[in-house]
C-alpha cells in the first residue's frame, strides 16, 4: 500500500483538546475526571496535552463524561476506493 492511500483529507483528531473541552462544557474539574478514571490529576493534565491516547483510557474517559469518544475518530476517518473498512463486531454479527 502506497504512503498516500492510508493518508485522510482531514485534520487527524486531536483526542487530548476534545477531552478537555468537554471536561470543561460538563463544568467538571480536573480532580472530578482523575477520580473517575483512577489517575493522579497531573496524568489528566497530560492527557490534554497528547494528540493520541491508549483506547483502555479513552473507554475509561468515555464513560466518566458519557461520551463516545471514539465517533471523533470514526467521522474523521474517510473511505476512498482503495480502503477497505471491516464493520465493528455488532454489525457483523457477533455479538
Amino acid at each position: 500500500m502506497r504512503k498516500e492511500d492510508l493518508s485522510l483529507e482531514k485534520e487527524p483528531v486531536f483526542i487530548g483538546k476534545i477531552i478537555e473541552e468537554e471536561l470543561r462544557r460538563q463544568e467538571r474539574t480536573v480532580t472530578w475526571l482523575s477520580r473517575k478514571i483512577h489517575c493522579d490529576r497531573r496524568n489528566v493534565y497530560d492527557i490534554f496535552s497528547r494528540a493520541f491516547i491508549d483506547t483502555n483510557l479513552l473507554w475509561r474517559i468515555s464513560k466518566a463524561l458519557g461520551i463516545n469518544f471514539f465517533e471523533y475518530y470514526s467521522s474523521a476517518f474517510q473511505c476512498n476506493e482503495n480502503q477497505r473498512v471491516i464493520p465493528p463486531p455488532c454489525e457483523r454479527g457477533a455479538i
